[in-house]
């Protein structure tokens, strides 16, 4: 074969490569991301987010083992764990092996789907977290005051006395919006980091909600901001340069 031949033959094979490589290779090959807000800090948490589970148990299994291996002080979960409510309770028991306290609060399609939003704190609660829908508590060992907004908002949620404010919250966008009120980190998904992201130009199409705020770090009027770019996919199930993610994060 000559050189002309072969890089023919490649340019004809690449999108079928990549094809598959975006259908069932990088939607689940979860990557374990690790980010210090504080370089010196003793509070270590894991956040994941937009799980979208579908029935994919071996995938959710991975996810929880992944989880447990970095053995985080506590867990954050930013919205969407379904999208159909008889995938709820299997995913839901995923959550509780979770070998850590679990806070989450609620996504879009934890209203669309219409899971009973008992279920959720019972399975959260069972973690030693909570299911925090326009509410927080205090995690007085960490002297960290977590609050995670619903559909209401933070006009419902008054503040409580601890050194530092953690904000949970689906929609990126919102950490604009949050009327004067600042957090020392806000943790935020839904936009899925675009699912497919192509080299030098980022996601192709994102949902509403999410404004420039599509993946990483940012810094906002609320406070820093960090999006994750979810564990599970939403309409079509392909990924591309956007791997699922767990993120380690130091306080």
């Amino acid at each position: 074969m000559t050189r002309r031949e072969f890089l023919k033959l490649g340019a004809l094979t690449a999108p079928t490569v990549l094809g598959i490589d975006a259908r069932f290779v990088e939607p689940t090959a979860l990557r374990v991301r690790h980010f210090k807000l504080n370089p010196t800090g003793n509070c270590r948490l894991v956040h994941f987010t937009d799980f979208h589970f579908k029935g994919n148990e071996r995938y959710a299994a991975e996810v929880v083992d992944a989880i447990n291996q970095v053995a985080p002080d506590f867990v954050c979960f930013t919205g969407d764990l379904v999208e159909k409510r008889r995938f709820a309770a299997p995913a839901l028991a995923f959550i509780q092996r979770i070998k850590a306290p679990v806070y989450g609060c609620p996504g879009n399609h934890e209203y669309s789907s219409g899971v009973n939003f008992r279920d959720y704190e019972k399975a959260f609660g069972a973690t030693g977290g909570a299911w925090l829908a326009d509410r927080s508590l205090v995690l007085e060992e960490h002297d960290l005051e977590i609050v995670g907004m619903g559909i209401v908002g933070l006009n419902v949620v008054p503040p409580l006395p601890a050194l530092r404010r953690l904000l949970l919250i689906h929609y990126p966008l919102v950490a604009t919006h949050l009327d004067e009120r600042t957090f020392d980190l806000i943790l935020a998904g839904h936009s899925h980091g675009g699912q497919v992201r192509l080299p030098f130009w980022g996601a192709i199409i994102l949902p509403r909600g999410v404004g420039p705020y599509d993946l990483g770090h940012y810094e906002t009027a609320g406070g820093p901001l960090h999006v994750n770019p979810g564990i599970g996919t939403y309409r079509l199930p392909f990924r591309f340069n956007c791997r699922p993610e767990i993120t380690v994060i130091t306080l």
